[in-house]
C-alpha cells in the first residue's frame, strides 16, 4: 500500500511531536539486561568455537588421530572428524 505525501508529512508531524515530549529522565524504558547477557553468550560462544576448532587442527598438525581427538571431545571418531575436518581431508584416516 503506498501513501501519499501527504500522509507521510502527517505521519512525521506526528513522530516529531511524539519525540519531542519524550524526557529521557523519566521516559520508561525497557530493561534489556537479559538480552546482552544473552548476546554477551553468543559472542563467548563463537569465540570458543573458533579456539576449539583451532586446537583441533593443531593436535592433527601434531599427528594426532582422530580417534585421541575424539576421545577427548568425548564423542566418535566419526562425529569428530565431520565436524572438523576440512572438505578436503574428509577422506583422510
Amino acid at each position: 500500500m503506498r501513501h501519499t505525501d501527504e500522509e507521510i508529512e502527517r505521519a512525521a508531524e506526528r513522530f516529531k511531536q511524539l519525540v519531542d515530549g519524550l524526557d529521557p529522565a523519566t521516559a520508561d524504558v525497557e530493561n534489556t539486561e537479559d538480552l546482552r547477557a544473552v548476546a554477551a553468550a553468543v559472542a563467548a560462544t563463537r569465540a570458543d568455537e573458533a579456539r576449539l576448532r583451532e586446537t583441533v587442527e593443531i593436535a592433527r598438525a601434531h599427528g594426532r588421530s582422530w580417534n585421541h581427538i575424539a576421545l577427548v571431545l568425548g564423542v566418535s571418531r566419526q562425529a569428530a572428524r565431520q565436524r572438523f575436518a576440512r572438505p578436503e581431508t574428509q577422506g583422510a584416516p
